[in-house]
């Protein structure tokens, strides 16, 4: 598929992206380049849309979300305002899938030198970053995952997490892997995001996932 959204991945004439991820997809990045106010105004009223459509559509909408928002759209230019704002709407999303997960959540705006989203949970907290690449760039470099910079945006906190496309992460040796051991910071997916969401719905927010996001 290609970063647009519109486009199926086929496998065996089987359809694997479902039209409702697909033309949400399609909504969206029509929607970030449509807003032209101010950049903190845009990114907040990114993160109050997307709450609408969640609280109207449900879980179904964020997981359409989540397993596309790992791509850049190409359409947008480099360092554009459009591109900075598709990386506020991947910070609204990563921190409404901690709320359905039974976390407090939110979005940091306006400030330098600190992560993107704060996490609270009943006896712990952590820093997040989402994290998003065109699918026409191959290389892959550390830097591009921010593992030390994470560390140092804790500002207290114990712990940090990274939420990048699963197949953007190196496959095999990387510094990264050994940054993020030695700094607790979790290098996590939207995949692996996913499948708690979905076992969030389907179990109590009560007994869910904390531990096993921290163990």
């Amino acid at each position: 598929m290609d970063s647009h959204g519109g486009t199926l991945i086929l496998s065996n004439k089987k359809q694997i992206i479902p039209d409702s991820a697909i033309k949400r997809r399609e909504f969206w990045i029509n929607r970030i380049s449509e807003l032209d106010n101010e950049f903190s105004i845009n990114a907040a009223q990114i993160e109050t849309e997307i709450g609408r459509e969640l609280k109207s559509d449900g879980i179904s909408a964020l997981l359409n979300h989540l397993r596309l928002c790992g791509n850049i759209p190409e359409k947008y230019g480099h360092d554009t305002s459009e591109e900075k704002l598709y990386s506020k709407y991947t910070d609204a999303l990563l921190s409404y899938a901690y709320k359905e997960l039974g976390l407090k959540s939110f979005v940091i705006h306006g400030r330098a030198d600190v992560a993107d989203v704060d996490v609270f949970g009943e006896s712990f907290s952590f820093v997040a970053d989402a994290k998003a690449f065109r699918l026409s760039r191959t290389a892959k470099n550390q830097k591009d995952f921010k593992v030390p910079a994470m560390n140092r945006w804790k500002h207290g906190k114990p712990y940090a997490m990274v939420v990048c496309p699963i197949y953007q992460l190196p496959s095999t040796q990387s510094q990264i892997y050994l940054q993020a051991i030695n700094e607790d910071v979790c290098i996590f997916t939207y995949s692996h995001l996913s499948l708690l969401v979905r076992y969030a719905n389907k179990f109590s927010k009560k007994n869910q996932l904390p531990c096993y996001l921290i163990s």
